[in-house]
């Protein structure tokens, strides 16, 4: 597929291309050739009935390239060929490009998870653990995500610490401490630990002492 046939295809809106299959297309390891003839493919559906020469007619391509750039994405394994009968009973070809959705499905999962390990320290699941002395379930573990991109790890384990001093291993419970911190603005553990010292101070009560003269009292 020349440059001109490719700017051609894009300047009619003949392709529809996402951009975050554009964004990814090269980690797949394939020309843009190649990638224009799957966004092609795609257009046509999961499944259609492979026509060589209707794809050459369209695409303004010999049967022979067309059946070059089949061959190579299917060594590619992005798309397969399967043989059917029809109605009447005879053979023919279809076109399957759904390991192509399930390859860029891959490659954009992989990104995510990359990107959340960047932002969150995953150590942090084994020390609630260790604190709750049970293990996290799916749902708890979200919760902890969505702490980890407000608070410090630091903040998320003072709360854990703060809540099993209090006798409740509950997450819920910690996203309430949680959530009074943040209206308080405590964003680090320097934050919690001078807050903390600050409320002891203040729960902490004088203790009165009674000026009492017990000889006097014995005199009497």
């Amino acid at each position: 597929m020349k440059q001109k046939q490719l700017v051609s295809l894009l300047e009619n809106k003949s392709i529809v291309v996402p951009l975050l299959f554009f964004k990814e297309y090269k980690k797949l390891n394939i020309s843009l050739e190649e990638f224009m003839f799957l966004m092609y493919l795609k257009d046509k559906g999961n499944t259609f009935t492979f026509d060589p020469k209707e794809m050459s007619e369209e695409l303004g391509l010999s049967v022979k390239d067309i059946l070059v750039l089949i061959s190579s994405l299917t060594d590619k394994k992005l798309l397969m060929i399967d043989t059917y009968k029809n109605d009447k009973g005879i053979g023919e070809e279809k076109v399957d490009i759904s390991l192509f959705y399930e390859k860029i499905a891959s490659i954009i999962s992989d990104e995510v998870i990359k990107d959340n390990e960047d932002v969150l320290d995953t150590s942090i699941f084994s020390t609630i653990e260790k604190e709750f002395g049970r293990t996290l379930n799916s749902s708890e573990i979200e919760f902890i995500k969505a702490w980890a991109s407000t608070f410090d790890n630091g903040v998320i384990i003072e709360a854990v610490k703060e809540a099993v001093l209090n006798g409740v291993s509950s997450i819920r419970y910690i996203d309430k401490i949680l959530y009074e911190w943040d209206k308080k603005g405590i964003k680090t553990s320097e934050d919690v630990k001078h807050f903390l010292n600050s409320k002891n101070k203040e729960n902490k009560e004088p203790v009165e002492v009674f000026d009492y003269d017990w000889f006097d009292d014995e005199d009497e």
